[in-house]
């Protein structure tokens, strides 16, 4: 009965508080950020357009693109406009319910992002050591049961977190010293043993990633070998050109993703303020610069941007 009573307390709401200690700097920080999540909002809308109206895109590696565009938009409007009005207007109060939705949100589109991910390089795979077997492979039917396998299981593995979370008791204090609500920053407020969460969040999440990127970095050695053996250097160097944009995006996302991650679970030394700025960068940099990425790596896109933007001129 005690647990349940404690358990009514989930009902009130958090307090984000931003970055501590850089309060007075908010204004400030706010600036490049609006920049950036503009250019995130609008580069992967113009995307999404350019990839709907445009019937030679409608192709297996612009569907897949067009999820991760997709992915990257509901990330960065999960996390961002609250993180401005923080900056603008100091704490803001979220619902539990608020809370608990962004941070599903948050911890889903990551793992989708990296399901993507995945999708693009075994696509990759497939055009350049099955070229004459693609379209019979990638048929339209697989792709959508691609793209359902990743939500789903994307779906699976992070409903859990939102459960752990909800069972939990919040009887100490119920303010967040973040900008946003994340698994575990959120269950620490709690005043009950969180070991299933840490442990769930950590390794069930991070075991899924540490398969793809296994996956990604198998296809991608695979495509590398077939390049290579390739007579003409004309389309090696095609093949290693379309392959850039696929490996640029994929450091992009890897790289700050793991390093938020880990020091977050075992970077006790790691000042909390570097920690929430650099939690910020990743969910508002990799979905600016993945369109950026595409649009001057792929050729059919740039030519279709500057066609939208410069229509006399071309």
């Amino acid at each position: 009965m005690a647990m349940y009573n404690l358990s009514r307390n989930n009902a009130g709401a958090f307090t984000l508080l931003g970055i501590p200690g850089l309060e007075l700097y908010h204004i400030w920080i706010s600036i490049p950020f609006c920049f950036v999540y503009l250019v995130a909002f609008v580069g992967n809308s113009i995307l999404l357009y350019l990839i709907a109206v445009e019937r030679s895109l409608h192709v297996p590696m612009f569907f897949f693109l067009s999820m991760l565009a997709i992915t990257d938009l509901i990330l960065s409007n999960t996390c961002v406009p609250k993180t401005l009005t923080i900056f603008w207007l100091g704490p803001q109060e979220i619902s539990f319910p608020g809370c608990l939705t962004q941070l599903f949100f948050l911890h889903y589109s990551f793992v989708v992002d990296s399901g993507i991910l995945l999708a693009m390089a075994f696509d990759r795979y497939v055009a350049i050591c099955s070229p004459l077997r693609y379209t019979m492979i990638l048929t339209s039917r697989t792709i959508i049961k691609i793209a359902l396998g990743i939500s789903f299981r994307s779906f699976c593995v992070l409903v859990p977190c939102v459960f752990l979370v909800n069972r939990l008791p919040f009887c100490r204090t119920h303010i967040i010293p973040h900008t946003y609500c994340e698994h575990i920053g959120v269950a620490r407020l709690a005043c009950a043993d969180i070991s299933i969460n840490i442990w769930y969040g950590f390794c069930v999440p991070m075991m899924m990633v540490i398969i793809d990127i296994v996956l990604i970095a198998v296809s991608y050695t695979l495509i590398l070998s077939a390049v290579f053996r390739l007579p003409s250097q004309d389309a090696r160097q095609k093949a290693l050109g379309t392959c850039g944009s696929h490996v640029c995006v994929i450091l992009m996302f890897y790289i700050p993703a793991f390093f938020s991650i880990l020091a977050h679970r075992f970077g006790h030394n790691v000042p909390r303020t570097f920690h929430i700025m650099f939690a910020n960068l990743f969910v508002i940099v990799p979905p600016a610069l993945n369109p950026i990425v595409y649009g001057v790596k792929t050729k059919q896109i740039r030519d279709r941007v500057i066609l939208l933007l410069f229509p006399k001129s071309t």
